[in-house]
């Protein structure tokens, strides 16, 4: 039963990094908010300059660039509409860049108690031990008691890297969504308001 939770806490290791590296690479700066996209934004001053734009989003796909298509696309609405269909494309581009961000946060939660449930377990088969053999073997119990310890230990190195990469990908998404909206926002109103003149 001890090996069990052993095989439960490596491949809770595993999943664990493997969300870690791969909302790391998903979630740069860079291919989230392209530079080249933010530079076309800039350039836009009016409907005229719109072609670049749609350009740049094209060969750079990312989430801005998906969101200032669907802008563009819908440049002959009233501003109202755009800016409600602009607000509901963005909830699904901040769904899928917090893709992945639940699994470390359960991992978080559940490695240490997988640990606990090793060193319980653990804990009872020494105890068990003693039981039956007496306590003439101290060094044997000490070396138990240790190996059980591992368990613990195990489940908190699991948890403590989760965390820690739960929590800054968590402050990084929140930090892009800022970005994407304040340069919508920005092109938006750069658009609209020329139409008002």
């Amino acid at each position: 039963m001890e090996y069990l939770v052993y095989i439960l806490l490596i491949v809770t290791s595993v999943v664990g990094l493997t969300f870690i590296v791969e909302r790391g690479l998903a979630l740069r700066w860079k291919k989230v908010v392209p530079p080249e996209i933010e530079a076309a934004v800039d350039a836009c001053q009016s409907r005229a300059d719109t072609d670049r734009l749609k350009r740049a989003c094209e060969k750079h796909p990312s989430p801005l660039g998906r969101l200032l298509g669907i802008a563009l696309e819908r440049l002959h609405w009233p501003k109202e509409e755009n800016v409600d269909a602009l607000q509901t494309r963005a909830r699904h581009e901040i769904v899928k860049l917090e893709r992945g961000l639940v699994v470390l946060e359960i991992i978080v939660g559940i490695a240490p108690l997988l640990g606990l449930v090793g060193t319980i377990l653990g804990m009872m088969t020494t105890f068990e031990g003693v039981g039956q053999m007496g306590l003439n073997d101290a060094a044997g119990l000490a070396r138990g008691i240790a190996l059980i310890l591992k368990a613990t230990l195990i489940g908190l190195l699991i948890a403590i890297p989760a965390l820690i990469s739960w929590s800054y990908y968590t402050k990084k998404v929140e930090m892009l969504a800022v970005e994407m909206e304040t340069v919508c926002d920005e092109l938006v109103r750069r658009l609209y308001r020329e139409e008002k003149k």
